[in-house]
């Protein structure tokens, strides 16, 4: 049976906010008096773009990859999994078409950064900004999300044939 010559993974993240840490989005640090915690630099948004693009070439998550219990790990720079999740795609011979995410929080407002994030994830993955789509939402108060006491991104990849 023949492959397709085209696949779509969709990927998730989740981080509570606490104050003290780095907020860094997409390779990009915002301006902000909280930050994702998390193992890594808790960056949500690369998380989820890895997981998507893992998931679309038929591969294991990025806890494979790089277990929360690795203490040589801690505080690591995410775009170095974003990297490794385009390499392990790669390796297959697929190309990353595009990403499209969705950041789910009250805060911090991205808004005036989504330019500078959209560069600094095509960079990561090695595409154009242009095929790096970028939205905001809150979750309108509900929640722990929506009382902003974390973050949540949403991600969607389609990989081609390269």
């Amino acid at each position: 049976m023949s492959q397709p010559p085209f696949r779509v993974g969709l990927g998730y993240d989740i981080h509570p906010l606490v104050a003290g840490r780095p907020c860094i989005l997409g390779g990009v640090k915002i301006p902000s008096d909280v930050g994702p915690d998390g193992h890594s630099d808790a960056d949500v948004l690369l998380h989820a773009v890895a997981d998507a693009i893992l998931g679309a070439a038929g591969l294991r998550d990025i806890g494979h990859y790089f277990p929360n219990n690795d203490a040589t790990l801690a505080g690591m720079d995410s775009a170095i999994i974003a990297r490794r999740a385009v390499a392990e795609a790669t390796a297959l011979g697929w190309k990353v078409g595009n990403v499209d995410l969705v950041l789910i929080g009250e805060r911090p407002k991205i808004m005036a950064y989504v330019p500078e994030i959209r560069a600094s994830v095509a960079g990561i993955l090695g595409i154009e900004a242009s095929q790096v789509g970028i939205k905001a939402t809150t979750n309108e108060g509900m929640d722990a999300l929506g009382q902003g006491k974390g973050l949540a991104v949403q991600a969607i990849c389609l990989i081609y044939r390269g």
